[in-house]
């Protein structure tokens, strides 16, 4: 199984690096993994829904380029379906049994994701009613993917 994950915006901080590099060395006897970066705009504090909506929306733009027509899409959004771990990786199992060869998830930038990517998404999948930095969003999403696989491995991860 091949997984993307798309995302705005660089990590800048060490100990988020240390992070995303350790899942992504752990990852690498489940899945291949992938991380697309795609740059971000300036969000002004004041910023009105019509220019926040402009920036979704070039953004979204960038997103799309990568955006494959035979990939699973799994959005990332306040609005999504919660699951449960356990779900998460029956989710991840079924895809592959049905025959998904490519999941990619997508990870807005600060202020989400532009609509035209919601709509291209097959699934949108929350992590909580809660708004997380996408940074740090982009670590639990990894931690949650490897332990989706070592469940499905039925393999030990603490709970």
């Amino acid at each position: 199984m091949k997984i993307t994950v798309i995302t705005v915006g660089k990590i800048k901080e060490k100990y988020l690096k240390d992070a995303i590099a350790e899942y992504q060395k752990r990852l690498g006897r489940y899945c291949k993994l992938e991380i697309v970066e795609v740059a971000d705009e300036k969000t002004p504090d004041n910023a009105g829904e019509t220019l926040e909506n402009q920036i979704r929306r070039k953004e979204g733009e960038r997103i799309a380029k990568y955006l494959k027509d035979d990939a699973y899409i799994i959005a990332l959004a306040i609005d999504g379906k919660m699951l449960s771990s356990e779900e998460f990786a029956d989710q991840i199992q079924r895809l592959g049994v049905g025959g998904t060869s490519h999941i990619q998830f997508v990870i807005g930038g600060s202020i989400g994701l532009d609509e035209e990517i919601l709509k291209k998404a097959d699934y949108r999948l929350s992590f909580s009613k809660m708004t997380f930095p996408h940074q740090l969003m982009r670590v639990i999403l990894l931690e949650q993917i490897y332990r989706g696989y070592r469940i499905i491995a039925n393999e030990p991860y603490h709970k």
